[in-house]
């Protein structure tokens, strides 16, 4: 596999990285539509930027993430949770990941973590924060390995219908072989 990490024109190729993220995910077409928008409007922001994983010309993942702003849906969902646990200031200064989907037939190869180790390292702000679905899972585990620690955990966004754990880091993030911080 001839696996090309480079700079995606999401807004350009929404439709194509939906389609990854409905395979991995699971979704339906009319979640597909719900974040088309979202990802569009997202792509407006300042800061807002995409990488794409491609295999022989298709993309079979991406990323995209942004500066965090308090004022984003986003934050203002988590914010209560996190100041719970103390940890309300990681919405400041941070660089939040907010998609990162890898099709599931090019999973388990190390898409998921050139994408995210390549969109961070671009990152001026000294920390990164996402939110996962709250469950023993793979990309828990990834992110978990990449120094990535749950800050709040038991997160319900609404009219999601599972609980979401809020995880952050320092930047850069942990490569394998380093020591942990």
């Amino acid at each position: 596999m001839d696996l090309v990490i480079g700079p995606l024109d999401l807004s350009s190729h929404v439709d194509e990285a939906l389609a990854v993220q409905a395979m991995a995910f699971g979704l339906g077409p009319d979640e597909v539509a719900v974040r088309r928008q979202i990802v569009v409007r997202h792509m407006q922001y300042p800061g807002a930027r995409a990488l794409g994983a491609t295999a022989d010309g298709l993309l079979v993942g991406f990323v995209y993430g942004m500066p965090n702003s308090r004022t984003h849906w986003w934050s203002t969902v988590v914010e209560p949770y996190l100041r719970t646990q103390g940890h309300a200031g990681w919405l400041d200064d941070s660089f939040v990941i907010t998609e990162l989907h890898v099709h599931p037939g090019h999973q388990n190869r190390g898409v998921g973590r050139r994408l995210i180790t390549t969109i961070t390292d671009g990152a001026t702000e000294p920390r990164s924060i996402l939110s996962a679905i709250d469950t023993d899972s793979p990309a828990r585990g990834l992110y978990h390995s990449l120094g990535y620690e749950d800050l709040a955990r038991q997160v319900h966004f609404p009219s999601a219908p599972k609980p979401y754990a809020v995880m952050g880091a320092p930047l850069p993030l942990r490569r394998p072989g380093s020591q942990p911080r």
